[in-house]
């Protein structure tokens, strides 16, 4: 059964982080040019939820970072349905030519909806994204998929989504980005985490993302 979250608002919310506090947290952050390429889940994308603002997770990260640096500059690119193929073509000469000093990439969603995806060609095209990513310089970040985003039609959509995950996972570490890793995070069991859809966050799922990413940020800080 999952967690009731009827009752819940954004200020109630314990997975939430209130915009003062999560301010404070990256009060030494050096970003001032946050970029985001990708999909659906890059961009955000979600059904409003009651009690929360309707803005997604990347939104609500840049509003974070102008509380800190009111100059900050924000590009978001991330186009629905897009592969990391696609990613790859038709992003990433703007995210370059932006110059980020933060930049949020994407894990590959859309590349395990077919009959039959292949890991080894998904993760040598992520690699590429991470090499070009890396050239730039900035800080990365990503996310791993939660339990919660299932697509049924596939019986077998748990392990691909655990075997895309590992990848991210693998290439992260090996890139230095920061992975704020989902896929067992208590934000899963709530009722009203997905949209209509079945897919994507609602916003407060949103909400919720947004202060993990922060967390991840504030993380890093402190080790620098």
């Amino acid at each position: 059964m999952g967690t009731p979250s009827f009752v819940l608002t954004e200020e109630t919310d314990p997975l939430c982080l209130r915009p003062v506090d999560a301010a404070a947290l990256l009060l030494d952050a050096p970003w001032r040019r946050f970029a985001v390429i990708g999909d659906s889940l890059s961009a955000g994308t979600g059904d409003p939820s009651p009690g929360y603002s309707d803005a997604g997770w990347a939104d609500r990260v840049a509003d974070v970072l102008r509380r800190v640096h009111p100059d900050l500059e924000h590009l978001n690119t991330a186009e629905v349905g897009a592969t990391t193929d696609q990613t790859l073509e038709t992003q990433v000469d703007r995210m370059i030519e932006f110059g980020p000093d933060l930049l949020h990439l994407p894990c590959g969603a859309n590349d395990i909806v077919r009959r039959s995806p292949d890991f080894p060609s998904i993760e040598r095209t992520l690699r590429r994204m991470y090499d070009l990513a890396a050239g730039t310089g900035a800080q990365l970040t990503t996310f791993t998929l939660g339990k919660a985003y299932v697509v049924p039609v596939f019986p077998d959509w748990r392990e691909r989504v655990e075997t895309l995950n590992d990848i991210t996972r693998a290439l992260a570490a090996e890139y230095g980005a920061i992975v704020v890793d989902m896929w067992d995070h208590p934000v899963n069991a709530r009722d009203t985490l997905l949209s209509a859809d079945r897919i994507h966050f609602s916003t407060s799922g949103q909400a919720v993302m947004a202060a993990e990413v922060v967390k991840g940020l504030a993380h890093q800080v402190r080790a620098s």
